[in-house]
């Protein structure tokens, strides 16, 4: 029999079928050998994840193949995910939204049902097609911070068939018409909330963009619209919605990167990644219809659209939002929004450690922390002090057409962000790898005398790359940035392990354990070549955090260019947890050599900081991420305006003020480095 000729609908119930026996009998028998085995399968299944495998394998066949039958009905959006919850979860919490009063740190909770968001998103559909004449295949920029208003605007977007792209409300000037001319926007919806920056780039965008719409919303009246029963609504045409020229990996959403290495890019996010992939992304971090993600990362970033907001959604759950992260009263609105899981990116988790103990961070309901950019340094530390079962550490890149992830408890694989079962990392194995690179550059992967790559042996770092199933149609596996067909051709290497397949480069710095876990090392260019050896800004940030935890709060370590020396330095930048303005030098040498005897057993001398700068903030995107690319910049010896104080490592023996005669040395090399 040809099994292609077979009906996909046969196909699909077969493979329910074998995954429910996966369930019924395989699970339950597995769960038997635990208890008879004790402590020796346990360990066991703590090395190979077996119960996990197990958890998630049949779901992923179920929900593949029943995803290729929407794809064949054309049915594959988002917005019909959201349908199916409105029908099985109609009376179930869609959205809450820890509402900031005048009082500071005094919230009232906003509460919506699926049922109750349906209605509200079909009276918003019917303001936007017929007062703003938004239409299917329209892009419509939101401009909006963190709050219902938000979601629905985007979801009325997808009712209608438009696409919404996500602005960075912070975002003002060039960058900000650049966004808007790169993605094609037709009209721009201003939350009062978000309207600043734009009111100051509003004559550029008119001279640039006569034709782009700018729509600044009165939140007030057109909240007491949509909430109305009585108000009229629109819910469009399926033909519209979805017409036959759609594919699913065309866009559901445009994301823009931060700008930080030059002007914003318009990441596609395409269906297949909003539906699909979050679908078993909620599904892996354990989300189900009684789950309740709390998130103050802004929504315009990716983590919290579609990890947190889609993810959750697509389970039944509950996206719970903050208007803004507050580190001093976060676990307050975790409490009052009843959160399962949280989000956490960037540095938040250090924020989190370092402020004084509250009530609420005992009596809050949260099991599951998950994000990117939690430090192995403090990762035990903030599970034990807010009680957090499971870290789910993950690797993702806006534009990535796949994410790592890791559910990890106890101790075994603290600080991997892909964390699997054997089974898992064996598939993953034809989808996923990390290969060599050059030893003499961190930024140009390693190729043998066949003009092949390799595979970077355990423990060495590679750059990560992810596979492209149909070479000749890129587009179908990476969609890239909209309007930068340049970028978008640099992210896929070539001839990678044979001629003519294809792989998605996310230029980034990963490494493999014994166990097959991997752990991120670097970005790619945040590596740097210090008396010709590698060394990793991450590794060094962490030992230093770790030798003088009671003293230093943060720290970011990067590579600077040094005169008349090859490759770059280590350079640290320093935050206290006291005001550095009111401590003398010779306190900072003196916390300095502290730190220096715990990194004297901990780093090789070449990954030593030879250049500090103490600072009262570290620069961050608003994304909780460190600016690097500004501190790779940094002027020797006192900044650019010639007023900063820094301080150098003597001799790999002792930290000093870097004097005007210290830096005529180091400049005639009559004082080595």
């Amino acid at each position: 029999m040809n099994f292609a000729q077979v009906p996909i609908f046969i196909i699909t119930r077969i493979l329910i079928l074998l995954s429910r026996l996966l369930r019924l009998i395989i699970l339950p028998i597995i769960y038997l050998i635990t208890w008879l085995s004790g402590d020796y399968f346990h360990k066991l299944d703590e090395r190979h994840r077996i119960k996990e495998d197990w958890y998630i394998i049949p779901y992923f066949l179920k929900s593949v193949f029943s995803y290729f039958f929407t794809v064949r009905r054309h049915r594959f959006q988002t917005w019909y995910i959201f349908i199916k919850q409105v029908e099985l979860n109609g009376d179930r919490l869609a959205i809450r939204y820890a509402k900031p009063l005048a009082k500071k740190g005094e919230y009232e909770l906003e509460s919506f049902t699926y049922k109750e968001t349906y209605d509200i998103v079909l009276r918003m559909s019917h303001i936007l097609t017929y007062k703003y004449n938004v239409k299917s295949g329209d892009y419509v920029a939101l401009d909006c911070t963190n709050k219902p208003l938000f979601l629905f605007l985007w979801l009325s977007c997808w009712n209608i068939g438009a696409i919404p792209a996500f602005l960075n409300y912070n975002s003002v000037g060039k960058p900000l018409v650049h966004s808007l001319k790169i993605s094609d926007i037709t009209q721009v919806f201003i939350d009062p909330d978000a309207s600043e920056p734009i009111m100051k780039s509003e004559e550029e965008i008119k001279n640039e963009l006569p034709n782009v719409r700018l729509n600044y919303l009165d939140e007030n009246d057109l909240m007491s619209v949509i909430l109305n029963p009585s108000s009229p609504t629109f819910l469009q045409e399926d033909e519209l919605r979805s017409p036959k020229d759609l594919t699913d990996f065309k866009a559901a959403m445009l994301i823009y990167t931060s700008g930080t290495t030059g002007l914003p890019k318009s990441a596609i996010m395409s269906w297949r990644k909003a539906a699909i992939g979050c679908q078993l992304f909620g599904y892996v971090l354990h989300m189900n219809n009684e789950s309740v993600v709390f998130t103050g990362m802004p929504l315009f970033h990716s983590t919290a659209a579609l990890l947190g907001v889609c993810a959750v959604l697509s389970q039944g759950g509950c996206i719970a939002v903050a208007n803004k992260f507050s580190a001093t009263n976060f676990w307050k609105q975790a409490y009052l929004t009843e959160a399962t899981h949280i989000q956490y990116v960037g540095e938040v988790c250090r924020y989190l450690l370092h402020t004084p103990v509250s009530k609420y961070e005992s009596i809050h309901r949260v099991k599951v922390a998950y994000g990117n950019g939690l430090r192995p340094d403090i990762w035990q530390a903030f599970r034990e002090r807010f009680n957090i079962e499971v870290i789910g550490e993950f690797y993702a890149a806006t534009e990535a057409p796949f994410a790592t992830t890791s559910f990890q408890k106890g101790t075994f694989g603290v600080g991997a962000c892909r964390n699997y079962g054997t089974i898992i990392q064996w598939f993953l194995s034809f989808q996923q790898t990390l290969v060599k690179m050059d030893p003499n550059d961190d930024t140009v992967v390693y190729r043998n005398k066949k003009g092949f790559c390799e595979v970077a042996p355990i423990g060495e770092p590679g750059e990560m790359l992810m596979r492209i199933f149909f070479p000749r149609k890129p587009e179908t596996s990476f969609q890239g940035y909209l309007g930068n067909e340049m970028e978008t051709k640099s992210k896929v290497l070539r001839n990678v392990f044979r001629n003519g397949d294809a792989w998605y480069r996310c230029g980034d710095l990963l490494k493999a354990d014994k166990y097959g876990l991997w752990y991120f090392i670097d970005r790619m260019g945040d590596t740097f070549r210090w008396k010709s050896e590698n060394v990793s800004t991450t590794e060094v940030e962490d030992q230093i955090s770790a030798a003088n935890p009671e003293k230093i709060s943060q720290v970011v370590v990067v590579g600077i260019k040094v005169p008349k020396y090859e490759g770059r330095a280590g350079f640290a930048v320093i935050k206290l947890h006291a005001d550095v303005d009111q401590i003398s030098d010779q306190e900072k040498i003196n916390i300095l050599n502290k730190t220096l005897a715990g990194l004297q057993e901990s780093l090789p001398k070449y990954a030593l900081p030879l250049f500090v700068k103490f600072v009262n903030e570290i620069l961050m995107t608003d994304n909780h991420k460190v600016l690097k690319k500004l501190y790779r910049e940094q002027e020797l010896p006192s900044g650019s305006d010639s007023k900063e104080t820094l301080f150098w490592l003597s001799g790999y023996r002792e930290y000093k003020l870097l004097t005007k005669e210290d830096w005529y040395g180091i400049e005639n090399q009559t004082i080595k480095l």
